[in-house]
């Protein structure tokens, strides 16, 4: 059985002295980079929205970051201005082994509609085309790592079991922004939805 790991949004924004920093969010990287070694696929994403994006607190006349609105596909936390397209903070961490990765998904670049998982788009329509592309290399096994536990990584953990890839989490490579109990609950949804979880 072929196993890929998928290496979420380890990218400069998302770590200590980003836009949208993730606590703690550079320690996993060194682990991240061992892990690479045991797995014949390794892809990695990478958030990347165009300035003014909907998604952006910014974008919304006296809205708040970290607060929540309802979009036409749904209700969208609204975050403060990160991972813009060509930005620094759109960059991949440094320390970040990216030449071992065989592909780069790129999410969150149409501008209407965000997108947390490596599969769909917030509207759970519009493919990344990933799904495909790990078919196509006789993937069946998946391992997630990277940023944040409870958003990009929880939801591309959901889409992938619901595609019928074996799933596991590997949570001490991920580190979590844990908004309003999103961390419990991002862990609830991914037990039931039968994805595994180990440190």
């Amino acid at each position: 059985m072929t196993k890929a790991l998928i290496v979420i949004d380890v990218q400069n924004d998302f770590c200590p002295g980003g836009k949208l920093a993730v606590e703690g969010g550079d320690e996993i990287i060194a682990r991240i980079n061992a892990l690479m070694s045991e797995f014949e696929v390794v892809v990695l994403t990478q958030d990347w929205h165009p300035a003014g994006h909907s998604s952006f607190a910014s974008s919304h006349e006296g809205a708040a970051a970290f607060t929540q609105i309802h979009m036409e596909y749904g209700v969208q936390t609204l975050w403060p201005d990160h991972c813009v397209q060509g930005s620094k903070g759109a960059e991949f961490h440094a320390d970040l082994a990216v030449d071992r990765a065989q592909m780069v998904i790129r999410k969150g670049f149409r501008a209407a509609v965000d997108s947390y998982s490596a599969f769909f788009e917030n509207d759970h329509k519009i493919t990344t085309g990933l799904a495909g592309y790990l078919r196509d290399r006789g993937v069946e096994e998946l391992t997630f790592v990277g940023l944040a536990t409870d958003f990009c990584v929880a939801w591309s953990a959901l889409d992938a079991a619901k595609l019928g890839f074996k799933v596991t989490v590997l949570e001490g490579a991920c580190r979590a922004i844990d908004l309003d109990g999103s961390l419990a609950a991002a862990r609830d949804a991914m037990r039931a939805a039968g994805v595994t979880l180990e440190h």
